[in-house]
């Protein structure tokens, strides 16, 4: 049974030019850093829900020991995603778990 991370933004407008640049800049910037270049990483979805202007999810690894390193990779990605679209309605959860949201934090797993 795999686990994964889901991420959604919601609003009624469509991205603008410049949110979308930032988009890609977050992406763009966040990969290089990413722990473990076999494991899946932050993956936008090309389509998505009506209203969402940025979906997406990330398949949690099978090595035990890389499962927290990508976690917070990737929830730090969601993060500068979330701060770069703050009017959006932003949903992020690892399956049936909702991911809190922290405005000096950004998303983190409550110890």
């Amino acid at each position: 049974m795999s686990t994964s991370l889901y991420y959604n933004a919601s609003r009624a407008t469509a991205l603008t030019a410049a949110e979308t640049a930032a988009v890609e800049r977050v992406v763009t910037t966040r990969q290089p850093s990413f722990p473990y270049p076999d494991e899946e990483s932050l993956f936008l979805y090309e389509e998505g829900e009506p209203d969402a202007i940025v979906a997406g999810s990330t398949k949690m690894p099978l090595d035990l020991d890389h499962v927290m390193p990508v976690l917070e990779h990737v929830l730090g990605s969601v993060t500068e995603l979330r701060r770069a679209l703050p009017d959006a309605k932003w949903h992020v959860h690892l399956d049936d778990f909702d991911i809190p949201w922290d405005e000096s934090e950004g998303y983190f797993l409550p110890a």
